[in-house]
C-alpha cells in the first residue's frame, strides 16, 4: 500500500500554472522495463537495469561515514528549544559503547525492544543492537502511552520476549512498564528514571569502553543476520511480526540509490522528518536512506494535526530540506502556511529537490497549490515521487522515478524486484512481489506464510493495480484498490473504496479531511466524514468541531458537493446517498488510525457499526446528511 491506502486516478492534474513551468530537472533512473506475458493473462514485470552493489550490512555503511565525515551532523533534535546535533563521529563512539554493554550481557538469541518514539538515543540504540547482532524491535509509542488496557503491547512483548527494553522517559512510560512482565528484561531509561527491579540508566551505560568484542561482533554480521523485527499495523488482532535481514535493508538502500543519480553539485541530503521509526516508511525507507547518503536528518517534533503542525512550520523556517515527505493532511496544512508566509516559502524551497506524499492520495487541489508555490519560489514545478510497498517488502517494491502529472501512481518495479500481475476482472491485476527485499515469512506464523506466498514464492500484496497505458507500460502502474476493502452492493455491483474515497474528498475540498466509505451488502453507498476544521472555520466562522457538524451551512455545502459529484458519476458504485460527520476523532489505540496518520477503513467500519447503521436507518437521524436525489442514477433508484 503506498505505505497506506493510495487509490488510483488516471486523469491529468488541472494545472493553472505558467505554460512554461517545467519540472525541476533531476537525474532520474531511466525507465527500462521488461514485460512478459504468460498463460492465463499473467504478466511479469521487472527493470532491465541491474541492482547495484549491496552493502554487507547497515552498521558498516554508517561506520564508513563516521570515518570520512566525522564532524557532519547525522541527527539533530530539539532539546530545551535548541537543536542538539549528533555528529557521525560521536554517534559511532556512542554506538560502540552501547554495543559493548549489550555484548557484555550475553544476550545471544534474544532481541531488544524500543517503546518510545524517534530520538537521538533511539537511533544509537538501534545501530548498537545491529552491531551486537540482536534484532531490534521498535514499537509504536501509542501502544504504551495511549492504550487503556495495554493488551496489544503485552501480546507483542510476550511474542518477542525482549532482553532489553529502551524507553526515553521512565516516568512517561511507567504505566506501560507496570503492565508488562519484565522479570527477564533490563529496562534502559534515558531520562526521568523510575525504580524498577532490573534497570539501567542511559548516561551510565554510555560510559562503557568499547573493546574487541564490538569489532568481532561486527565481523560476524552476515546478509542473513536478522537486523530488525517490525510489526505490521493490522486492523484486528495482534500485529504480525516481520523479521528483516541485513540483506533486505541493504538491498533497499541500493534501490534507493539507483532512483536518482548524484553529481558533484548535488546538495548534501537534509531532511526534516516525523514519520515514526516503528513503521517501514520512516524507520526503513527514510532512516536508512539518510545513512546511505551520509546525510542529515532533523527530527521533527511536529505532527500533521491541529495544534502540532505549528511545530513543523517553526522547524521549516530554520531547516531547508532537500526532500520532504508527509501525508495529505500535512500537505494541506503546508499549502495554507506557504500561501500566508513568504519567509516560510523562501526557506522551504531554497534547496528542495523533491516531495513525497504517503498514506493516501494527495487531493488535486493541494497538489496544484503546492506547485504554484514551487514555481513562485523556484521557477520550476517540484517532482512528487511516490513508492509502493509494505512492511513485508522492506519499504518500496515499486517507485515513481520520473516527474509525473498523474496522481495515485505506484510506478514501476524497483531495480532487482519482479512483479507478478495476475488478472482480475476488467483491466485490473492483483500484485505479487519477489526480490531481495521481500521477507522470507512472518515470525512463528507458518499458517500465515502459506497464505502470504504463491507456489512460486511471490508475496501477495493484497492490492490491485492497472496500467496507465497498456500499450505503453513505461507510463507505469496505478493503484486500483485494496482488494480486501472492496465490497458489493445488494445489486452485486462492486464498490472500489479507494477510488471513491479520494473522489469524495476532492469533491468536498477543502471541507473534508478524511472519509470512510460504507455500503457493503446495502442498497447504496454512504460515507462517514471527518471535517477539515480549520478550513470550515475559515469559511463558516470560529465554531467548535461539534458546532460545525450541526451548522446548516456546513451540511448544505457538503450535500451540494455530493450532488455535484453524483452528477458527474452515473454509476451507482460511485454515487453517495447519505453522509454522517464524525465529531470524535479516529482512535489510534483502537486501530482506527495509524501513527502515520491514515485512517483504517476496516477498523472504523467495525468499531463504528452504530454510525453506519444510522446512515441506513428508515427513520433518518437528525445528524445524517441526506443528499438530494438529483443526480442519482436510475440504476441506484432501482
Amino acid at each position: 500500500m503506498l505505505f497506506g491506502d493510495i487509490p488510483y486516478h488516471l486523469t491529468h492534474w488541472p494545472l493553472t500554472l505558467k505554460p512554461d513551468a517545467s519540472f525541476l530537472p533531476l537525474p532520474f533512473l531511466a525507465r527500462d522495463i521488461d514485460l512478459q506475458d504468460y498463460d492465463g493473462g499473467v504478466l511479469r514485470m521487472r527493470s532491465r537495469i541491474p541492482l547495484g552493489a549491496v552493502a554487507p550490512h547497515l552498521p558498516g555503511v554508517l561506520r564508513s561515514h563516521a570515518q570520512h565525515k566525522a564532524m557532519r551532523p547525522w541527527l539533530l533534535q530539539r532539546r530545551a528549544g535548541d537543536w542538539v546535533a549528533l555528529k557521525y563521529g560521536e554517534a559511532q563512539r556512542q554506538i560502540d559503547a552501547i554495543s559493548q554493554w549489550l555484548l557484555a550481557q550475553d544476550l545471544s538469541g534474544r532481541s531488544v525492544m524500543v517503546l518510545s518514539g524517534n530520538s537521538l538515543e533511539h537511533a544509537v540504540f538501534e545501530m548498537a543492537a545491529m552491531q551486537s547482532r540482536l534484532p531490534y524491535v521498535p514499537v509504536t509509542p501509542a501502544y504504551s502511552l495511549l492504550s487503556g488496557d495495554h493488551v496489544k503491547l503485552r501480546a507483542m512483548v510476550d511474542q518477542i520476549n525482549p532482553a532489553v527494553l529502551l524507553v526515553q522517559n521512565g516516568c512517561a512510560f511507567q504505566r506501560a512498564l507496570n503492565a508488562l512482565a519484565l522479570d527477564r528484561c533490563i529496562v534502559l531509561q534515558v531520562e526521568d528514571p523510575v525504580a524498577l527491579p532490573n534497570s539501567a540508566i542511559w548516561s551510565d551505560v554510555l560510559q562503557t569502553q568499547a573493546q574487541s568484542l564490538v569489532q568481532a561482533s561486527i565481523d560476524a554480521i552476515r546478509h542473513d543476520t536478522i537486523a530488525k523485527i517490525l510489526f505490521t499495523s493490522g486492523s484486528t488482532g495482534v500485529p504480525k511480526a516481520v523479521p528483516i535481514t541485513q540483506k533486505m535493508l541493504c538491498a533497499t538502500m541500493a534501490m534507493h540509490a539507483a532512483n536518482v543519480g548524484r553529481s558533484d553539485d548535488t546538495p548534501d541530503s537534509v531532511l526534516l522528518e516525523w514519520l515514526p521509526w516503528s513503521h517501514v516508511a520512516g524507520g526503513t525507507a527514510i532512516f536508512n536512506s539518510v545513512i546511505e547518503d551520509g546525510g542529515t536528518m532533523y527530527l521533527d517534533d511536529g505532527r500533521p494535526m491541529p495544534g502540532e503542525f505549528e511545530k513543523t512550520l517553526r522547524n521549516l523556517k530554520e531547516v531547508s530540506p532537500t526532500r520532504f515527505s508527509s501525508v495529505p493532511v500535512g500537505f494541506t496544512m503546508l499549502a495554507d502556511a506557504l500561501e500566508a508566509d513568504e519567509e516560510l516559502g523562501q526557506n522551504f524551497f531554497r534547496q528542495l529537490r523533491r516531495l513525497t506524499s504517503s498514506g493516501a492520495k494527495l487531493p488535486e487541489s493541494i497538489y496544484q497549490r503546492l506547485q504554484q508555490q514551487a514555481v513562485r519560489h523556484l521557477g520550476y514545478r517540484i517532482p512528487f515521487v511516490s513508492s509502493y510497498g509494505s512492511t513485508e517488502t522492506c519499504a518500496a517494491a515499486t517507485t515513481v522515478h520520473w516527474p509525473s502529472e498523474r496522481s495515485g501512481l505506484v510506478g514501476l518495479p524497483q531495480v532487482g524486484v519482479e512483479l507478478k500481475l495476475v488478472p482480475l476482472q476488467d483491466t485490473r491485476y492483483e500484485v505479487l512481489v519477489r526480490g531481495p527485499s521481500v521477507m522470507a515469512g512472518y515470525l512463528n506464523r507458518p499458517e500465515l506464510n502459506q497464505e502470504a506466498f504463491d507456489e512460486e514464492g511471490y508475496y501477495r500484496m493484497g492490492d490491485a493495480v492497472t496500467f496507465v497505458d497498456r500499450q505503453n507500460p513505461f507510463e507505469g502502474l496505478a493503484f486500483a484498490g485494496r482488494v480486501a476493502e472492496e465490497f458489493k452492493l445488494q445489486s452485486g455491483i462492486f464498490v472500489r473504496v479507494g477510488t471513491l474515497r479520494v473522489e469524495l474528498i476532492n469533491a468536498a475540498a477543502p471541507l473534508v479531511a478524511d472519509a470512510v466509505i460504507t455500503g457493503a451488502d446495502r442498497l447504496w453507498v454512504g460515507a462517514l466524514l471527518w471535517l477539515n476544521v480549520k478550513a470550515c472555520q475559515e469559511q463558516f466562522g470560529k465554531l467548535s468541531h461539534a458546532e460545525l457538524a450541526k451548522d446548516p451551512r456546513v451540511r448544505a455545502a457538503l450535500a451540494q458537493s455530493m450532488r455535484s459529484h453524483n452528477a458527474q458519476h452515473q454509476a451507482s458504485s460511485m454515487q453517495i446517498r447519505r453522509l454522517l460527520i464524525m465529531t470524535n476523532p479516529a482512535s489510534m489505540d483502537a486501530g482506527e488510525v495509524t501513527d502515520k496518520g491514515y485512517v483504517n477503513q476496516r477498523a472504523v467500519l467495525a468499531l463504528r457499526a452504530q454510525s453506519v447503521d444510522a446512515l441506513y436507518a428508515d427513520a433518518l437521524d437528525a445528524a445524517v446528511i441526506q443528499v438530494d436525489k438529483e443526480g442519482l442514477s436510475t440504476e441506484q433508484e432501482r
